[in-house]
């Protein structure tokens, strides 16, 4: 497998699990292992160098020995909040952002965006039938149009890819590869018996 280290990969666990309970979507556990390390394990030969997205249980993620940064802007503002944090606190050029509730996502996940981005500054997943755009490949360059996008008010990720002119990047026939874990009961089907 080759590993890009151009890129970093970001775990993205810094939401308010409001679907989830209330509970740290990322530390919720599948077969005994929190939902975040799938993603994170799966990232790490993928890619030069990993860190998390993080608002809570801080400490517990950085038992893995990783970079923790916290949203800079406050009240959980989503996934594209969390975004601009790690671009603003790492120096990597180009980050490939995960969401912690995709445990299944591909070992060629950065060479496959990586090779199809072209001349885009975002590229992002797409399982042959829909849009993922919360697994994004985005270059630093984005970094103040992101910053004036969430101070006009703006939180959707997929329209501020779109405005960034990226595009999808087809895998097909590949959805239980981007499949996500939202809810206890979504949590508990994919459990082993």
């Amino acid at each position: 497998m080759q590993r890009l280290t151009e890129i970093t990969g970001v775990v993205l666990a810094g939401g308010r699990g409001s679907r989830m309970g209330g509970n740290d979507k990322g530390l919720a556990l599948l077969n005994g292992k929190p939902l975040f390390l799938y993603v994170l394990q799966a990232l790490a030969p993928q890619v030069g160098n990993v860190v998390i997205s993080a608002n809570r249980n801080i400490e517990t993620y950085r038992e893995q020995n990783v970079s923790v940064i916290e949203d800079s802007l406050a009240d959980y503002q989503g996934p594209l909040a969390g975004m601009l944090a790690v671009i603003e606190a790492v120096e990597s050029e180009w980050l490939l952002f995960c969401p912690c509730d995709t445990p299944n996502i591909p070992h060629d996940l950065a060479l496959r965006l990586w090779q199809s981005r072209g001349n885009s500054q975002a590229v992002w997943a797409n399982d042959g039938q829909r849009d993922h755009p919360g697994v994004t490949l985005i270059h630093r360059s984005l970094r103040s149009s992101l910053s004036e996008y969430l101070r006009s008010g703006e939180r959707r990720v997929m329209q501020f890819l779109l405005s960034a002119g990226g595009h999808a990047v087809i895998f097909n026939n590949d959805k239980a590869s981007f499949a996500n874990i939202n809810t206890p009961d979504e949590l508990s089907q994919w459990q082993k018996n």
